[in-house]
């Protein structure tokens, strides 16, 4: 009996580096806080505010990302170029959790959000015009909680996540750095 290298000549089993598993890490947590959101979105009912969709561009940088740099430390790539990747990652991880806790900051009342979706509505055009916008248009509030679970909110789940995959990316370059 052989093992599945010896038969195939060609196949060499991918020695696991931090990059890689920290790439492939952060990506997948991204797609499953994306596909997370758009089942709260699209199956539950629970549109998303313009905070939350704003939460949402580390995560569609992350996805693709995440696979590029798992694809470049597959391939052997440089290390400053896995490195380079892996600081955007932790980056824009941070910086959405920064958002996070803006948002839950709102959503708290400890400060005042931005006014196109917690402050007053201050163009209101003609009366025509309101009548006919009132019919189309639902202003979802970034300072009203749709949904919680154990006392958080999505903009809080959104911090811890983006919190975890900061950490795993930022554990990759590191252990990528020492190789």
């Amino acid at each position: 009996m052989t093992t599945q290298s010896a038969a195939i000549p060609a196949f060499k089993p991918a020695a696991t580096s931090p990059a890689l598993a920290a790439s492939l890490a952060v990506a997948l947590t991204a797609a499953g806080t994306i596909a997370g959101a758009w089942f709260f979105q699209l199956v539950l009912g629970i549109v998303p505010c313009p905070l939350c969709l704003e939460q949402r561009y580390a995560y569609y940088l992350a996805i693709p990302l995440g696979l590029l740099i798992a694809l470049a430390a597959r391939g052997g790539a440089p290390r400053p170029l896995l490195l380079a990747g892996l600081a955007i990652l932790v980056l824009a991880s941070l910086g959405n959790a920064g958002l996070g806790s803006y948002h839950a900051g709102v959503e708290w009342g400890f400060w005042k959000g931005p006014t196109d979706c917690s402050g007053p509505v201050v163009n209101l055009g003609s009366a025509t015009d309101l009548l006919s916008r009132l019919d189309t248009v639902k202003v979802v509030r970034c300072d009203e909680v749709q949904w919680r679970f154990l006392g958080l909110s999505l903009a809080g789940y959104n911090l811890l996540i983006s919190l975890l995959m900061a950490a795993i990316a930022a554990w990759g370059f590191v252990a990528t750095a020492k190789r």
